[in-house]
């Protein structure tokens, strides 16, 4: 059976590829074997794999909410956007988790010309700049303009000193991060030009999915047990990741969820929290 990738490109269908992201997602092997099964009887030559994700998260979804959390959590990071301002707070809070200092937002004058910078880190007396690039959209990548330009203005900044978290401090490292991914010449750039890259699937460890599955920075985007104008309610409130809301009804009252709906959303939350 050939099905239709997100890029166009048209592959075989791989049943252990399914599997293995249900696997990972928490189902049991039992679970996961069953949903394989159903889909396996839907699926029609030149299906999409999207088209099968779904029908894969709607199965999923009713056996268990964080499963299909934990299953949807690329397309939760999307519902970042549409702008990308929410991405900018969650990339933010991945750095925090590690225990980094961070700013978002920040003006500076360069050597040539002013710079907004999404973000700046600092660990250990070393600062970066950050800078997101988000995506709506599935296919879209990032190319190699995107470090080329990242690279000029890092360039730029790096000269100087500043007053960022203390005084008299060096932006001596830089990071671009994606919610989708890199070309291949954009990675070669980046590696040569001493820029780190972050992006769903890259670097093989460390990447956007490996440090949600094993650290629980999941986006309250992800939940199943609300609806989507609640999670933005939430964001607003600035309540970026789900482990935010561990044994806190306050922000779900604030926006307006049922006593009996928040006892729903707190289980999915604590179940979100125990990593795999």
């Amino acid at each position: 059976m050939r099905v239709v990738k997100h890029s166009g490109e048209v592959v075989s269908f791989n049943p252990e590829k399914l599997i293995a992201s249900l696997l990972k997602s928490g189902a049991d092997k039992f679970t996961a074997e069953a949903i394989l099964k159903e889909i396996t009887n839907d699926i029609y030559e030149g299906i999409s794999t999207k088209s099968i994700y779904k029908k894969a998260f709607a199965l999923l979804k009713k056996h268990t909410h964080s499963h299909a959390a934990r299953y949807n959590l690329r397309a939760a990071i999307q519902m970042l956007g549409p702008e990308g301002f929410y991405f900018e707070k969650y990339i933010a809070r991945l750095f925090e988790a590690e225990k980094y200092e961070t700013k978002t937002n920040v003006i500076l004058q360069g050597n040539c010309v002013m710079h907004e910078i999404d973000i700046l880190i600092k660990k250990n007396n070393e600062i970066a700049m950050v800078e997101c690039k988000f995506h709506g959209g599935d296919v879209a990548a990032s190319d190699v303009k995107v470090p080329l330009y990242v690279f000029s203005r890092f360039n730029d900044l790096r000269i100087n000193n500043y007053s960022l978290f203390t005084n008299k401090e060096k932006i001596t490292n830089c990071w671009i991060v994606t919610n989708t991914r890199f070309t291949a010449d954009a990675i070669t750039f980046a590696a040569c030009s001493g820029i780190n890259l972050l992006s769903w699937d890259y670097p093989e460890k460390g990447s956007l999915k490996s440090r949600n599955n094993q650290d629980c920075l999941y986006p309250v985007t992800c939940l199943t047990t609300l609806a989507r104008v609640e999670k933005e309610k939430l964001l607003l409130l600035d309540i970026i990741l789900v482990k935010e809301l561990v044994n806190n009804s306050e922000d779900l009252k604030k926006i307006g969820i049922s006593p009996n709906r928040i006892k729903n959303v707190l289980k999915e939350v604590a179940e979100l929290c125990k990593c795999y």
